[in-house]
């Protein structure tokens, strides 16, 4: 019996982790054009809600991520940075 083909109405969430949100910043919302905004108190985190195929897109900064993993915004330099 055939598969039957997997419709994917759109994807919950999505972020790449940026090592200079400022550059990022550049790229996605000035050259790009994504309605990005930032957080309220954090203006390094960038969102957009409801875009066409995605519900959350951010840029998570790398300060971020390493908070989260390691509970610190220092990336630990034993460990590899993430490639985004």
């Amino acid at each position: 019996m055939p598969a039957t083909p997997l419709k994917v109405m759109f994807v919950a969430g999505f972020g790449p982790i940026v090592r200079d949100p400022a550059t990022s910043r550049a790229l996605y919302r000035d050259t790009l054009g994504l309605p990005l905004e930032p957080m309220p108190n954090d203006d390094t985190y960038l969102h957009a809600e409801g875009l066409d195929g995605v519900r959350h897109f951010a840029l998570w900064p790398l300060t971020h991520d390493a908070q989260s993993c390691f509970g610190s915004p220092q990336w630990p330099a034993s460990v590899p940075e993430p490639a985004s």
